[in-house]
């Protein structure tokens, strides 16, 4: 069922009106008067609507029932995720977006291959790959994406969660699994920082620990740095009852 994002939504009289890209989009899809939609309000509720009627540049829908999104977990988790070059990024916005996340931050540190230039125009290119993810994906929200240039307020904002996981290669290390049972308060916030291509700095990876978050291993296989944030998102939803 096609599913369409508008936020804020009131509908006076249960009626919606589309217009801009969506009611575009509508007429790509070929949807006509009587074809069921799901409007989004991108807090986590669905209204389910049936078609009116459907205009060059507007189509009109009626509520026929508002639902929670069944699509959305239990925990809130933000990916804080090393810059990584090219394509990587999108890669990894659209498959976190799939996978979960609540929110998507990129941030620059010491071994970052990556130049953070022309950032106004990248985040609005993941924002909207952001959308379409949630979209395909039945999200009922859709992830804020942006970017951090201090690493310290990257650590400071994980912080802020109740369980903060530092995913690092070499030293002392624990599983996401374990630090998913060690947290003695039940999970409603997480975040997973990953590094980029270089990986992290050996002080970087000093800092998260003395701050005390988990410093968690990735296993013995060396992943991409567009992969790995998806691996352990992945590993945090299955823990957590989200998968």
């Amino acid at each position: 069922m096609a599913r369409f994002f508008i936020a804020g939504t009131n509908f006076p009289n249960g009626r919606a009106i589309i217009r801009g890209r969506d009611a575009d989009h509508i007429r790509v899809l070929r949807l006509r008067a009587g074809d069921d939609i799901v409007i989004c309000d991108g807090a986590g509720r669905d209204y389910k609507c049936r078609l009116v009627q459907t205009l060059e540049h507007e189509a009109e829908a009626e509520v026929i029932e508002v639902v929670p999104c069944k699509a959305e977990p239990t925990v809130r988790t933000t990916v804080f995720a090393g810059l990584p070059k090219g394509e990587r990024s999108d890669f990894l916005v659209q498959k976190c977006t799939e996978a979960g996340a609540a929110e998507i931050v990129f941030f620059s540190c010491t071994r970052c291959v990556a130049k953070a230039v022309n950032m106004e125009k990248k985040l609005e290119r993941w924002q909207r790959i952001a959308e379409e993810a949630a979209k395909q994906s039945g999200r009922g929200i859709i992830p804020q994406v942006r970017y951090e240039a201090d690493f310290v307020a990257v650590l400071n904002g994980a912080l802020h969660t109740d369980l903060p996981l530092f995913m690092y290669e070499t030293g002392e290390r624990e599983t996401i699994r374990d630090a998913i049972e060690h947290t003695a308060s039940t999970i409603a916030s997480a975040a997973i920082i990953t590094g980029p291509e270089g990986g992290f700095a050996e002080f970087e990876a000093d800092m998260a620990r003395k701050l005390g978050m988990h410093i968690c291993s990735m296993g013995e296989r060396i992943l991409r740095c567009e992969t790995a944030p998806v691996v352990a998102l992945t590993a945090l939803m299955y823990g957590t009852g989200n998968l």
